[in-house]
């Protein structure tokens, strides 16, 4: 049994503009915080930045844990390694045909391009029916003169996707075992080994993602790992997943996919965890950042999951992964006039450079932070590593010239109608994610973090009609927070894909038990101390005939069949208010996910208690006129910090702190908890 981890702990989380890291140490409650630039182009330098920042000694540090946008930035940037494919006689353009749909909804043209190209993409010999019984048996000669005539191409990596290999992977391994033989490097893909599942599009497409950024990835984390030791950190380096939960960085580039969406799912953790301390176990959450704002649901303090994450058009990625929803706008986004003489905000951003034009780094386009500027709400003195003195007077006149003459409006004007625009397509974004999962937002509160998250948020949940925000401590570095709280995770999908007559249910519960007895040995591997070990069982079920799948939450590993009929019925009325009992019911997957839970962290010094003062005037900084609802309005602005333990504020109200400016406008108030959150009530809404 290894060793465990039990001392001071280090998230740090790389977004599109700043990387932000947290430093806990459980046994002295010392807290440590950081935000500076990241770099893109090698994120290892701008987390020890971070690290060097916070003045943290890595020799002193048991674990370190790190939210990456690596993969996730090379799949939707197209910056990916040369990756080969070896399929089925006569299936090699399943990745490019894909399902019957369109890019866009309303139009006949669309351009999609896949990932692996035709010529990367290669046939052999063979064939499993949908039993799992051989047709035609693997050519292996096959196989080898594919594999080389890959190599010979330039191929990195290589994906091994056989048509029915979810009901059988025996000519998968075999495959396997041949071009492990021959190739250079570990970067063997299996499509059943990552995803077992039925439909061959989005387990192709799932493992060719994983293949090519598998090698980008073992890049990445090696060198990040090599700096590290260099600098003295002789721990443990774990990379969180896109299911909120945790895995070594030694084993992590062999299932690279599960590392998409990292960065959002570790802040939808963060919140989880966060409201659940407070009593508010139902949560939106909404996660702003400069480049864009992630979405989320949590219902009964769990984020909910999904294993059908489409990261863009015709990029499904199904492995199970913390459900976010993303819109392009963050405070970096560019507002502009289109062709029809109409405002638009997003979803081009101005990212971290040049950044906003307030940034000082030679922005010249309109940004949302760059309105809010105007508008009195951000601080000009206070930008994180402004490079160049940039003066208000100057982002009013670029306002008024990009923005305003063709508006008819002045710059304050204009100011004002980016920030409502950006709200509106804000607030539609957390409605359909809602409303999707059938949920109303009025039964929520809403969870506002992200460094420009809390300077819109009471708007949003005005427009919402959700009655309640909450705004986390740290919310410029919840991220980072979700990588400190996570919990080791693993999930696992097998596919029956039978119709549920016809199920044989021991098989079912023998699937639920192989799951089980592997991910207690993953974890029980790994070097975290766990307070306990947690299972989640469910089941993916759709009715005969239809496309999609619907998740049904099991509360046991031995169901029966009409346990799982009984629980499917359900589950669909809830979601779709219809029954449809004469259509028969098909098991589709059976899944299961064994969490090592961590011992709670005491979140209460996240702001330091001693800091805080004891009157709400002695936190009041300065007052400046603030522009609400078509008026400037005199508005006292507060350091968070100062704010005394009981709180009790009315709005308007500007609270600023290092890492986030939060905004409190007319009608509002707040209420502070004994961790330093600070919980909005809407004006009107109770």
């Amino acid at each position: 049994m290894p060793q465990k981890n039990t001392g001071k702990i280090v998230g740090v989380d790389v977004g599109g503009t700043f990387t932000d890291l947290i430093l806990l140490d459980p046994g002295n409650s010392d807290v440590r915080l950081s935000k500076v630039p990241s770099t893109l182009d090698n994120q290892a330098f701008g987390a020890l930045s971070a690290l060097e920042e916070a003045a943290a000694d890595l020799a002193s540090i048991d674990l370190i844990v790190h939210g990456t946008t690596t993969t996730t930035n090379a799949v939707l940037e197209r910056k990916l390694s040369r990756t080969g494919l070896i399929t089925t006689e006569g299936f090699r353009d399943v990745l490019e045909l894909g399902r019957r749909t369109r890019p866009d909804a309303y139009g006949m043209r669309g351009e999609f391009t896949p990932i692996i190209p035709r010529d990367l993409r290669l046939e052999v010999e063979e064939r499993m029916d949908a039993e799992g019984r051989v047709v035609t048996p693997l050519r292996e000669e096959d196989v080898v003169a594919a594999a080389n005539r890959l190599l010979d191409q330039g191929c990195e990596s290589v994906v091994i996707h056989f048509l029915h290999a979810y009901a059988n992977p025996d000519h998968e391994l075999r495959a396997g075992e041949l071009v492990r033989e021959i190739w250079p490097n570990d970067h063997v893909t299996m499509g059943h080994s990552l995803l077992s599942e039925s439909r061959e599009f989005e387990r192709g497409v799932t493992a060719a993602v994983n293949a090519s950024v598998q090698p980008l990835l073992e890049v990445y984390i090696r060198q990040l790992v090599k700096e590290l030791a260099s600098n003295g950190y002789g721990g443990e380096v774990l990379v969180m997943n896109g299911n909120g939960g945790m895995v070594s960085s030694r084993l992590v580039s062999r299932e690279a996919a599960k590392t998409v969406m990292s960065g959002p799912a570790s802040g939808v953790k963060a919140a989880a965890y966060t409201g659940s301390r407070a009593g508010f176990p139902n949560l939106l959450t909404y996660d702003m950042g400069g480049t864009s704002s992630d979405v989320a649901l949590i219902l009964d303090a769990e984020p909910a999951i999904s294993n059908e994450i489409e990261i863009e058009y015709a990029m499904p990625i199904h492995v199970p992964m913390v459900d976010v929803r993303t819109v392009g706008a963050g405070g970096g986004s560019i507002a502009r006039i289109n062709t029809g003489g109409l405002l638009e905000v997003g979803p081009e951003s101005a990212g971290a450079a040049p950044g906003p034009i307030c940034y000082g780094r030679g922005g010249i386009q309109p940004t949302i932070s760059d309105a809010n500027l105007l508008l009195g709400r951000l601080n000009p003195g206070k930008f994180k590593s402004l490079e160049t003195s940039v003066t208000i007077e100057q982002v009013s006149e670029i306002f008024e010239r990009e923005l305003g003459q063709t508006l008819g409006m002045d710059a304050v004007s204009a100011a004002e109608a980016v920030v409502r625009i950006a709200n509106t397509k804000m607030a539609g974004a957390i409605r359909m994610v809602s409303l999707s999962l059938g949920a109303d937002p009025r039964d929520f509160v809403l969870f506002a973090f992200g460094g420009a998250g809390p300077l819109h948020a009471t708007a949003l949940a005005r427009e919402l009609a959700v009655p309640r925000v909450l705004i986390p401590a740290r919310p410029g570095i919840t991220n980072a927070l979700g990588c400190v709280v996570a919990d080791l995770r693993h999930d696992f999908v097998n596919t029956i894909n039978k119709p549920l007559d016809a199920v044989d249910i021991k098989e079912v519960h023998a699937v639920f038990a192989r799951q089980i007895e592997e991910g207690e040995r993953l974890i029980n591997g790994e070097k975290i101390e766990i307070s306990e070990v947690s299972r989640l069982f469910s089941v993916d079920m759709q009715f005969v005939g239809q496309t999609h799948v619907l998740r049904v939450d099991l509360d046991t590993a031995a169901p029966t069949v009409e346990d799982l009929l009984s629980a499917f019925e359900e589950a669909y009325f809830r979601r779709f208010r219809v029954e449809l009992q004469e259509i028969r019911a098909s098991l589709v997957n059976v899944n299961t996910s064994v969490i090592g839970k961590r011992s709670a962290l005491d979140l209460s010094t996240l702001i330091d208690p001693e800091g805080r003062k004891s009157a709400l005037k002695e936190a009041e900084t300065e007052r400046r006129d603030v522009y609400f609802d078509g008026k400037w309005k005199d508005t006292p602005i507060y350091w968070r910090d100062y704010l005394p333990a009981d709180l009790h504020l009315e709005g308007p109200a500007i609270i600023e702190q290092m890492d986030c400016t939060t905004v409190l406008e007319p009608g509002d108030y707040a209420d502070g908890d004994a961790d330093g959150n600070i919980i909005i009530t809407i004006g009107g809404l109770t």
